[in-house]
């Protein structure tokens, strides 16, 4: 698992460790990992150009302690300071006594176009806003990999916002802990390769993180596995409502992530019957209401459903079951917070949303959302007393009401998944994992988990959401294996 914590979090480890260390040792813990890493991404440091793009305040502090190091190892350093005058001290006399050059912004952009390696130390995990313009041109004339101390300058290391010009990274070393900005859009796709360094922090962060994302073996580890006694309906018979006569696909897309999602038997209940078996034969298929489908696990309702009355009647009759239930796409516009949190005692719901039904649901601008999605994603939650899983360039989800867990960010994906029917198959596989008795939370982080993975096995390259739903197969093999 990879786990993440705020500022004020990381803030107050610090400050415990620090009251147990000598004065300096954890600055030097963090600029040892920084220069290793540095070396690494060398190769052969000894001749090798560095330019540290230096801020005031210990961020700064890290990147001249960790040139100094370089530069005692043959690096031709030089360091590039915003504001001379704040410079940390002893990480500035640290690099002069190393041999390594100090040049001012105004004289420094040649260093910066000519280095191997540009090291930024602007500004802190405290930061809030983008790039002052000067700092903005001397980024812009860097030429060699950029590797960002402890994150890019100028994002957001709680929220993953980016409001103004910032560091794009081809590295960030970030020490002690991972900070949410690092796991979430926008932020994340400036950090580029995280790299962790151990400074000793651990002991003194709580035991619950406020973001958290699975890797290879905590997914395997959730993955439902039939056993010997296993039949369809221990291993989880799931409920599909979706499709309409504009819209039969959605139908079939939803039922295809359900079944190779690993779902015992799939139950579709709409207009969309000839499609659904035409391509999935072994469908059980009702012309009735859901109520009259016949015993489910779980429900998945709404992609494909359209806003008539019709469709209204078959949420409300899912509504009213007392299985866990997953609503997406039309379902969506057509829910109230009342409805959900009257069910909430009953059995789980999870709702799905992309950005801009997100931003529908709230009441807010798509962007308010996409600028702040781990907020957003816990705002919809507590609001429909629901599990959400908010899609995106980054997955996010939230438990339901006022959760107090962290945000489950979903480290697999690609922007290839922008295609139609892609959201109909996670909402039938995450369905399929909500039937087999995954927890919300889990169900929800699975699936996405396994979506993500499933198109990154296609390849860099335009893909299907057909395509999608049978590389689970092999994805969730490779998992359990």
């Amino acid at each position: 698992m990879r786990t993440a914590y705020t500022v004020e979090t990381v803030r107050a480890a610090e400050r415990a460790l620090m009251a147990r260390l000598p004065h300096g040792a954890l600055m030097q813990r963090a600029a040892a990992g920084l220069a290793a890493a540095c070396a690494d991404l060398l190769g052969k440091v000894y001749g090798a150009r560095v330019a540290l793009l230096v801020g005031s305040g210990d961020n700064g502090g890290d990147a001249l302690y960790a040139g100094a190091r370089l530069a005692r190892r043959g690096a031709g350093v030089t360091a590039v300071l915003l504001s001379p005058d704040r410079a940390h001290p002893g990480g500035l006399a640290a690099l002069r006594a190393a041999g390594g050059r100090v040049a001012s912004a105004e004289s420094g952009e040649t260093a910066l176009r000519r280095a191997d390696l540009v090291v930024d130390g602007i500004v802190g995990i405290g930061g809030r806003g983008g790039l002052r313009p000067q700092a903005e041109a001397l980024v812009r004339a860097a030429r060699g990999f950029v590797v960002a101390v402890d994150l890019p300058s100028g994002v957001d290391a709680d929220t993953g916002e980016v409001r103004g010009a910032a560091v794009r990274a081809d590295a960030t070393v970030t020490f002690g802990a991972y900070k949410p900005g690092l796991l979430i859009d926008p932020a994340r796709s400036y950090a580029g390769a995280l790299r962790l360094v151990d400074i000793g922090l651990e002991p003194f962060l709580p035991p619950v993180p406020d973001a958290e994302a699975l890797q290879h073996a905590d997914v395997a580890a959730l993955l439902p596995r039939p056993s010997a006694e296993s039949d369809k309906y221990r291993r989880g018979v799931v409920g599909i409502v979706a499709g309409s006569a504009r819209y039969p696909g959605a139908a079939v897309m939803a039922v295809a992530g359900a079944l190779h999602g690993g779902a015992g038997a799939v139950r579709y209940a709409g207009p969309a019957t000839e499609a659904v078996i035409a391509r999935f034969p072994e469908t059980l298929v009702t012309a009735g209401p859901p109520s009259k489908a016949g015993r489910v696990q779980a429900w998945v309702v709404g992609p494909g459903l359209g806003d008539g009355s019709d469709a209204r009647r078959a949420l409300e009759d899912v509504l009213a079951s007392d299985v866990p239930v997953l609503v997406d796409a039309d379902g969506l516009r057509l829910i109230s917070p009342d409805a959900l949190r009257e069910r909430s005692s009953v059995a789980e719901t999870i709702l799905t949303p992309h950005a801009g039904e997100a931003a529908v649901l709230l009441g807010c601008a798509r962007e308010e959302v996409e600028a702040s999605r781990s907020s957003s994603v816990r705002a919809v939650a507590e609001r429909y007393g629901a599990t959400v899983l908010l899609k995106g360039s980054t997955t996010v989800v939230a438990g339901a009401g006022a959760y107090t867990g962290p945000v489950r960010v979903n480290p697999t994906g690609t922007p290839w998944l922008a295609t139609a029917g892609s959201g109909d198959v996670l909402s039938g596989l995450t369905g399929a994992l909500l039937a087999s008795g995954l927890p919300g939370v889990d169900a929800a982080s699975v699936g996405a988990y396994l979506h993500g993975l499933a198109a990154r096995e296609l390849g860099a390259g335009p893909i299907t959401a057909m395509g999608v739903a049978e590389e689970l197969r092999g994805v969730w093999g490779d998992l359990v294996d």
